[in-house]
């Protein structure tokens, strides 16, 4: 398959293609990406239209030397490389285009996102682009906003809604904490399952004005359903000195931030057992805890944590769409207090 002039993504990037030389430099992997994508696009497009779901992942590093992941956002195509030293600036374009022709999707509609390793994973909301364009997307019977052009992350964490199904099954009556929030996602599983209250809490403004959005694209509004913009230290400190308590939470922080001045400075893999100590000081007997990480070095370090239980249900969490030989996607931990 050649590579067409498509004209220009979302960012305004020319996707013409430099010259047949270079692309043709690409082809196999062009040739076997593509055979990869409409493979999985014909199955999984069938299999999630029947449950309602538009967003799910097409491919993910499963060819060893095509370092891409490649999701499909309801006729939209979200591309990124996995960034390496040998990474040259023409082949996620030659890729992007590719796999629009054999979707025949337009390339306005095809976002390409470089993603790095390391502490820069934790730029969770450092803006890429300023399209401010969002779009709505839908799983199951909830919807959600996502902007596919204006950063690294859209704004759904496709590979947790399994995990989110859970929350709603166990929500009812209950009241629900949601950290490290992010859009709210979680919240609003949790109030369409009948949760008596949510609470949400951000550090970054983006995060929660987003999140507002989501509850109320869903129609869930009230005094019962709050969103907070602060630091998860800081509100649970707060928190405990009130004496505020939850019956279901859920914890999904970043592998790493630092603040603007970098006075704060959070590490998943060293600061997690400090995190589940605060917020297991502001849960009630009985209570349940879901935490969850997507750091692919973590090892974690719960003997401190003097739970009634900790189980890992990675298995469970991790929809067909995101299984991989090569990595879990996420980790995710159900503990009882």
């Amino acid at each position: 398959m050649g590579v067409k002039d498509r004209g220009r993504n979302s960012r305004g990037e020319n996707l013409s293609m430099t010259d047949s030389k270079t692309s043709g430099r690409f082809q196999h992997q062009k040739e076997m990406l593509v055979n990869r994508v409409k493979k999985r696009f014909k199955h999984l497009h069938k299999h999630f239209a029947r449950q309602q779901i538009t967003v799910f992942r097409l491919y993910d590093w499963d060819i060893p030397e095509i370092r891409a992941v490649v999701d499909w956002y309801d006729g939209h195509l979200v591309i990124g490389e996995y960034m390496r030293r040998q990474s040259v600036p023409e082949w996620l374009p030659i890729m992007g285009s590719a796999v629009a022709d054999a979707l025949d999707v337009p390339m306005e509609n095809v976002h390409l996102k470089n993603r790095r390793a390391g502490k820069a994973d934790g730029k969770r909301y450092e803006r890429i682009d300023y399209t401010d364009r969002k779009i709505v997307v839908s799983e199951r019977d909830l919807k959600f906003y996502v902007n596919p052009s204006d950063y690294v992350d859209t704004g759904l964490f496709s590979d947790h809604r399994n995990t989110r199904q859970r929350m709603r099954e166990m929500a009812r009556g209950k009241d629900f904490l949601n950290l490290y929030c992010y859009t709210a996602t979680f919240s609003c599983y949790a109030a369409k399952g009948g949760a008596k209250t949510t609470l949400s809490v951000d550090r970054s403004e983006t995060a929660i004005k987003w999140g507002r959005e989501n509850l109320a694209l869903n129609r869930i509004s009230g005094k019962n359903h709050t969103l907070i913009q602060a630091d998860t230290f800081d509100f649970l400190e707060t928190a405990r000195s009130r004496g505020q308590t939850f019956d279901l939470a859920v914890v999904d922080p970043p592998s790493y931030s630092t603040t603007l001045d970098r006075a704060q400075e959070f590490d998943v893999s060293k600061d997690h057992p400090k995190l589940l100590n605060a917020v297991k000081a502001v849960m009630r007997g009985g209570a349940t805890l879901f935490f969850s990480t997507n750091h692919q070095n973590f090892q974690p370090c719960m003997e401190g944590l003097k739970a009634a239980s900790v189980q890992e249900i990675t298995h469970s969490t991790i929809p067909a769409d995101y299984i991989s030989k090569r990595k879990n996607i996420h980790r995710c931990w159900q503990i009882t207090i």
